[in-house]
């Protein structure tokens, strides 16, 4: 055998091992890839069987549970003398009934929510309005205690110390709401006698230019004249079985008039018909 010959055939018996171990590779690899997935479907195979076994069993305790519920829902139908049928439909009927009740509810709450709203609105108005009348109220009360701060009080034309003066209307009423005395408001004209409280007045004289009058009073049957009297000036006189000490304020003159009240003692007899 020639040398080529030789190297030819070490060459294929090499190539042929080759061939031979990577067979046994592939087939080894292949005996290891079986061996694992059977294991593995081995494992699926318990779990699906344990997991159909479960099935069956939860199965089996469904049907035992509708059995009963049957049996109770027959029971109780029976029992109350209705059907399967018309249990349900008393059941809807339920149903139904609260499903609108509790629409009403609803319904019922949002009207609710409505008239609390409005009547928290009217609450807030009327504390506006409150807070607004008591600023008045302060307001007033504050004019008031200026105005009664600004009365005077002074000597009669008969030397007796007079009670508050009014000079005008809004002053008057001051003193009437005080309430110590009783007052009588009158308006004269010139040679026009008139009763005022429980005597008789009668204008005779209206100085506008030097704001001076003159006038007669009538009381207990005598005539008593007040002669060049001053605007807001009291004019003081005697009257009555008791004395009583009377105050005549003339506090606004014009031409042939006089306007002013008569200050008389609480204790002072009332006229039938007062003018106040």
């Amino acid at each position: 055998m020639s040398d080529e010959a030789v190297v030819e055939q070490r060459s294929f018996s090499g190539a042929f091992l080759g061939l031979v171990v990577a067979a046994l590779l592939i087939g080894l690899g292949g005996l290891i890839w079986s061996y694992t997935l059977s294991n593995r479907l081995t494992k699926a195979e318990t779990q699906l069987t344990q997991a159909q076994l479960q099935n069956d069993k939860l199965g089996q305790e469904l049907e035992e549970t509708n059995a009963r519920l049957k049996v109770a829902t027959e029971t109780l139908g029976q029992s109350v003398g209705l059907t399967q049928k018309q249990l349900e439909a008393r059941a809807n009927d339920l149903l139904r009934r609260q499903q609108a009740d509790a629409k009403r509810l609803e319904s019922e709450q949002q009207a609710a929510q409505k008239q609390i709203g409005a009547v928290s609105s009217d609450v807030s108005s009327v504390k506006t309005d409150v807070g607004g009348v008591k600023t008045d109220v302060a307001q007033t009360k504050t004019e008031l205690q200026n105005t009664e701060a600004q009365l005077q009080s002074m000597k009669g034309d008969l030397g007796v110390q007079s009670g508050l003066i009014a000079t005008n209307h809004s002053e008057l009423e001051i003193l009437k709401h005080k309430g110590d005395r009783n007052y009588y408001e009158f308006t004269l004209r010139k040679n026009q006698r008139q009763a005022v409280s429980t005597v008789g007045l009668e204008l005779k004289k209206a100085d506008t230019k030097h704001s001076r009058y003159t006038l007669n009073v009538y009381a207990d049957d005598k005539k008593i004249e007040k002669k060049d009297r001053g605007l807001n000036e009291p004019v003081q006189f005697y009257t009555g079985k008791d004395n009583y000490l009377y105050e005549l304020v003339v506090n606004n003159i014009s031409k042939n008039e006089v306007q002013g009240y008569i200050a008389t003692p609480k204790a002072a007899p009332v006229p039938v018909n007062p003018s106040h």
